[in-house]
């Protein structure tokens, strides 16, 4: 990581409203402007590594970053993407253990660190963030036990379609309607749990079937209605 900007006032940043940090004081997020550091990641490097001691969290301030988990044979299980106002980290830092997961920039990104010692001091001043941290631990509690029962109940096809929406609705689209994540067809298939000519060989069914349209890596749904249908997602 290296120093690129002028580290952000909390109170003024533009984020702040929707991180874990909303509910502090002004004076608490003076305090937190004064005590972080914020860096830059640039795409393809890691963060930090499964099994490594971290001591503090990060909030991600611009950029995507992928984090995962390594498998058999050095196989990746992405387990989610931390974006703008995600805050990384912190089971690690709270349960004192080593990271159980590793974060890889897939963009330039930006990070602000807040170490364990502030992290805590604010934990302590302000309930409120507390309730925020496990508002966040459950919401990824409810996203691992849907993602448990997709990988038992739902065929590869099926898996595919619901990320493709998830990742639409989680990102957004650009003007052109392209999704706002770029991701490798490898990646993909670390996402859902498959190997990656099968990704391959679906994403060219589903632009056969006129359900999306492919640009290299970036992908745009043409169809949310039927992909919705193939997923069993229908809310």
């Amino acid at each position: 990581m290296s120093r690129y900007f002028e580290e952000p006032n909390c109170k003024d940043c533009n984020l702040v409203f929707s991180t874990v940090f909303k509910k502090l004081t002004v004076d608490q997020l003076d305090y937190l402007t004064k005590n972080k550091v914020c860096s830059q990641i640039k795409k393809g490097k890691t963060l930090y590594k499964e099994g490594s001691r971290i001591t503090g969290v990060y909030c991600i301030n611009d950029g995507i970053l992928k984090v995962y988990k390594t498998g058999c044979e050095g196989k990746e299980q992405i387990v989610k993407f931390a974006k703008r106002g995600d805050i990384i980290g912190y089971r690690s830092v709270i349960n004192g253990e080593p990271a159980c997961t590793s974060v890889k920039a897939i963009e330039d990104s930006a990070v602000c660190y807040i170490n364990t010692q502030e992290l805590y001091g604010l934990l302590k001043e302000n309930s409120e963030l507390g309730i925020e941290l496990l508002q966040i631990a459950c919401a990824e509690l409810d996203e691992a036990n849907n993602y448990l029962t997709d990988i038992a109940q739902k065929s590869v096809r099926e898996r595919l379609a619901e990320i493709l929406l998830k990742l639409q609705d989680d990102f957004g689209t650009d003007k052109e309607g392209i999704i706002n994540i770029t991701l490798t067809r490898e990646e993909l298939a670390n996402i859902i749990g498959t190997a990656t000519e099968s990704v391959i060989r679906l994403l060219s069914e589903f632009r056969t079937e006129g359900l999306v349209d492919l640009q290299g890596r970036k992908i745009k749904i043409l169809n949310i209605q039927k992909l919705k249908k193939i997923s069993n997602v229908f809310k």
